[in-house]
């Protein structure tokens, strides 16, 4: 997945928008104030760092090489995944989803409330 390709598919989440809060080599996507992805969009290959539960984490990082411990992050709940082609969009798009779903499920009611308006 290409840089453009990828700022699609986290851009088109409801409510998703982009910050740099730690400088320009970290774009970060929120959604109500809160992180769910996290792309070092000026390395090669590029980096995405995503949320997932404790047990998806381990999963993934067991079944594909290009997925590691949260880089800088809680490694029990973030991996960092290099986007070096070995892994299929498909999946990649499941761990986009299953990040955003996370912490929009951390949401305050009012906040996902708000979200859903």
């Amino acid at each position: 997945m290409n840089l453009e390709h990828l700022e699609s598919r986290l851009a088109a989440k409801k409510g998703a928008y982009k910050e740099f809060p730690f400088g320009e080599e970290a774009m970060v996507y929120k959604v109500v104030g809160k992180m769910f992805a996290l792309v070092a969009h000026q390395e090669m290959p590029l980096r995405l760092t995503l949320k997932a539960t404790p047990e998806d984490a381990l999963g993934y990082r067991a079944l594909y090489d290009c997925v590691r411990e949260g880089y800088y992050m809680n490694k029990k709940h973030w991996n960092t995944v290099t986007l070096d082609g070995t892994m299929e969009d498909g999946v990649l798009g499941q761990m986009i989803d299953e990040s955003y779903d996370l912490v929009v499920a951390g949401l305050s009611k009012k906040e996902r409330m708000a979200l859903e308006a």
